[in-house]
């Protein structure tokens, strides 16, 4: 069975493509949702403007960032699985910032339900901050991945 996951020609692009595309949708809402956490901590709790933030939070969340998120790993898992290169270095440093980066949509996920109960504590600027983390981590990826320093 595992033989059928390998991947030849066209098949190795699309599935690049494919994983290409997961990222960037993931990294748009990892950009994003951040960015409405700024604009939702001005927002009066219970006010037609915070409920309007939760369902776009929520939306963005569940419809894209997640699904997003799950495709980029399946499709970058299978690249990995399908080129066997898990002994180079580069790989293991990707995949360390990847958890990373899952573990900061695990933060913005938890997050919106502070929101969504109206119990966030966070500041304007916590949520500017944690609005770049993504980013730095983007970062660093696309150098490991395409400059593969090591």
């Amino acid at each position: 069975m595992l033989e059928t996951l390998m991947l030849s020609g066209d098949a190795y692009n699309w599935v690049k493509a494919l994983h290409v595309i997961s990222i960037i949708a993931w990294m748009a809402g990892l950009l994003y949702l951040p960015r409405l956490y700024v604009y939702h901590c001005q927002a009066q709790a219970g006010s037609s403007q915070s409920e309007t933030f939760k369902v776009m939070e929520r939306r963005l969340l569940r419809a894209i960032m997640n699904p997003a998120m799950i495709a980029s790993w399946v499709f970058g898992l299978w690249l990995f699985y399908s080129l066997n290169i898990w002994s180079e270095p580069w790989v293991h440093a990707k995949l360390t910032l990847v958890v990373l980066m899952s573990v900061a949509h695990g933060f913005m996920a938890r997050w919106r339900k502070d929101f969504e109960r109206d119990a966030n504590q966070r500041s304007e600027t916590f949520f500017r901050i944690a609005n770049e983390l993504p980013t730095v981590l983007m970062i660093a990826i696309v150098i490991i991945v395409i400059v593969k320093p090591f």
